[in-house]
């Protein structure tokens, strides 16, 4: 009856197992949480053959063939902290958004690597080609050096541009922190305007108020 119980309560809690799993929670500390909520022993080998069904999901979502263009397309890399038998590692997903058929970004794809490179973006971006992609017409990126090189090597017809977030955030260093604040506010109108013309003209302006002290940000 104990084993039998202990299945029964571990497939009402499927949905609660893999949704505490998701958060990088191992799965002792999961059994300890349900046996402190529910009462209720549920063991590693049970929770493991729960968490090991997402396995197959993920591994078509990767493979899943991709549609032949895409019109915009950000590629960009975040690092985060994992645990692996009890020490802390940082990891690097690369992320690939794009905007759908809607106007609404989505993620089409993201893999796991322990750093960020040029090489490893071209490895990334080759296995876009393998799944049926034979065109990106603007990529969007960040500023890591070569990453333009690696994307203009698969696709050579699309156009790169550097994301503005990075933009931004590589123009805010190079001013002095007492003026960070001020400066983001004067920059502001820049990226957000409307049109190119508009753009220009908000620059200008930014030139003439900022550009004697912090050159550099405005060239």
């Amino acid at each position: 009856m104990g084993k039998k119980r202990e299945m029964i309560m571990a497939q009402g809690l499927e949905d609660k197992i893999i949704g505490l799993y998701s958060l990088d929670i191992s799965l002792r500390d999961i059994s300890a949480h349900i046996k402190e909520t529910y009462d209720t022993d549920i063991f590693a080998a049970r929770l493991s053959a729960i968490t090991d069904k997402i396995i197959p999901v993920v591994k078509g979502w990767q493979q899943r063939p991709l549609e032949h263009l895409y019109c915009i397309v950000w590629m960009d890399a975040m690092f985060y902290k994992v645990k692996e038998e009890g020490r802390t590692y940082v990891r690097c997903v690369y992320n690939i958004l794009r905007i759908n058929k809607e106007g609404r970004k989505e993620v089409f794809d993201m893999c796991v690597s322990h750093s960020e490179g040029a090489n490893l973006w071209l490895g990334v971006t080759n296995d876009l080609r393998q799944r049926g992609v034979e065109d990106i017409l603007i990529a969007c990126i960040d500023g890591l050096k070569d990453h333009e090189k690696a994307s203009r090597t698969i696709f050579p017809n699309t156009e790169v541009q550097a994301c503005v977030v990075h933009q931004v955030l590589n123009s805010w260093k190079y001013a002095a922190s007492k003026d960070q604040k001020e400066f983001m506010k004067e920059l502001k109108p820049v990226y957000r305007a409307g049109n190119e013309a508009q753009a220009l003209d908000e620059l200008t302006k930014l030139k003439e108020k900022c550009g004697k002290k912090y050159p550099v940000v405005i060239s």
